[in-house]
């Protein structure tokens, strides 16, 4: 078998003539571990390689497969190749990236998970379940390592090693009718399994007393996984080609509204050298195809800290160098890490809840959906618990109810806030893991209808 680096040499000692070539080589290597009604169910180890071809010509075309022989990765060249001499002309087409220097690590193996990595969160289940205080739990926890390994016929030489983990923990009562969850993002996975099933049976122990909470806006405390969900879709939605195009909630009628007021010391961040826990994500774009926010033609371009909304306002959007130039303005790359944080936020989520007189504290949201891209009008579900709050505790819980809101809008009613910290989202944590977001109040969040689900 050929390593990621021979490949990647290989492909590019084919790719003479005209036209560009970057060779992505992405090995992954993952092991997970689930389990339901008090017991482990499956385990699996799970590894691959991906190489993709993208050749830019006249037009792009990428290639995609796996590589058994350096026939296949020929194969693959004059595939891509071919392509992008027959396809249309693209409007973003220039020359790739400058090299910034070899990575001194092109030449390491690619990393790779162990079993070994779930065995003390494997310990801490067993003992769980010996004594589980009559409740069923199920979950899942994984751990990833995906090394991405870039070069261009610009002598670009580049390499990132991203490492992840996630674990998501439920328990529910015998009646059937109470849930509770949590979720980690930690690549080490270090959970403390007994100190999470300790607050999940606080919280149920909360839900034994139910309150009637009619549907409609209401002052509701978001947990940072919660909050992580809204932001990230409003991330995913800050990109500068569907702003300039009028696609975008970040669209005016003058062109996008950068400089405009979204709410008042707000600062939502990217930052690839983040130093938190696990924050730390890839220093160069990488992409197999064109999007509205990604260019191939972009491919090693080298990646810094980036305010997406600096102290309330709307700094940057999500720029290639081709939206970039049609902004005026410097190119601003996605970043696969995302941090929000506010001005006069402090404390930790309990500190948030003593400081609230009134109000739902919803834990997580689930099948979040955009409705209208005009406003980011989102519709989704809270799930596993929603807690009524009065003078500053938790007094019990209501049902669930379906939400529609705008994470734009949200921003503009924020009355009180924690301190950031390390959260999953449990709708986005699949896509995007590397999160760190507070705890939020905001006012007249639209919970329009009642949910019958558990």
């Amino acid at each position: 078998m050929l390593t990621p680096q021979e490949i990647a040499e290989r492909a590019l000692g084919h790719a003479s003539g005209p036209g560009q070539l970057a060779v992505i080589v992405t090995q992954t290597s993952q092991v997970n571990l689930r389990w339901a009604a008090n017991t482990t169910t499956t385990n699996g180890a799970l590894s691959g390689t991906q190489v993709d071809i993208v050749a830019m010509d006249r037009g792009t075309a990428t290639v995609s497969g796996q590589v058994r022989s350096p026939d296949d990765v020929t194969s693959l060249v004059d595939r891509a190749r071919a392509a992008a001499a027959d396809a249309p002309p693209v409007e973003d087409s220039r020359p790739l990236p400058s090299p910034q220097g070899a990575a001194v690590d092109w030449a390491d193996e690619p990393g790779a998970a162990s079993p070994e990595d779930l065995r003390r969160l494997a310990q801490g289940l067993a003992g769980a379940f010996t004594d589980a205080h009559g409740l069923t739990h199920s979950g899942y926890a994984e751990r990833d390592v995906t090394t991405t390994y870039l070069a261009t016929t610009t002598g670009t030489v580049l390499r990132h090693e991203q490492v992840q983990g996630r674990a998501e923990f439920t328990a529910r009562a015998d009646d059937g009718r109470r849930s509770a969850w949590e979720g980690f993002a930690d690549p080490d996975l270090d959970v403390d399994v007994e100190s999470v099933m300790a607050r999940l049976r606080e919280s149920l122990a909360v839900q034994r007393r139910p309150i009637r909470v009619p549907a409609g806006p209401q002052t509701v405390i978001l947990s940072p996984s919660a909050t992580a969900d809204l932001m990230v879709d409003l991330y995913y939605s800050a990109d500068a080609r569907s702003a300039l195009e009028g696609r975008s909630v970040f669209a005016g009628p003058e062109g996008p509204r950068l400089g405009d007021v979204l709410g008042h010391g707000v600062t939502l961040s990217s930052d690839p050298q983040h130093t938190g826990p696990g924050m730390r994500c890839a220093p160069f774009e990488y992409a197999a195809a064109s999007s509205d926010s990604t260019s191939v033609f972009d491919n090693g371009l080298p990646l810094t800290r980036t305010e997406w909304v600096a102290d309330g306002r709307l700094a940057n959007l999500i720029s290639t160098r081709h939206t970039s130039t049609a902004l005026g303005r410097p190119v601003t790359p996605g970043i696969d890490n995302l941090e929000l944080s506010m001005a006069a936020g402090h404390g930790s989520v309990a500190d948030l809840i003593s400081r609230t007189e009134r109000g739902l504290l919803i834990t997580c949201l689930w099948y979040n959906r955009v409705v209208d891209p005009q406003t980011l009008l989102l519709t989704g579900l809270t799930r596993d618990g929603v807690y009524v709050v009065r003078d500053g505790a938790l007094v019990g819980a209501a049902g669930n109810f379906r939400y529609n809101e705008s994470p734009v809008s949200l921003l503009g009613r924020i009355l009180d806030a924690s301190d950031p910290e390390r959260t999953l989202p449990r709708e986005m944590g699949d896509y995007f893991n590397r999160v760190r977001m507070p705890a939020l109040v905001t006012a007249e969040f639209n919970l329009s209808t009642a949910s019958e689900a558990h």
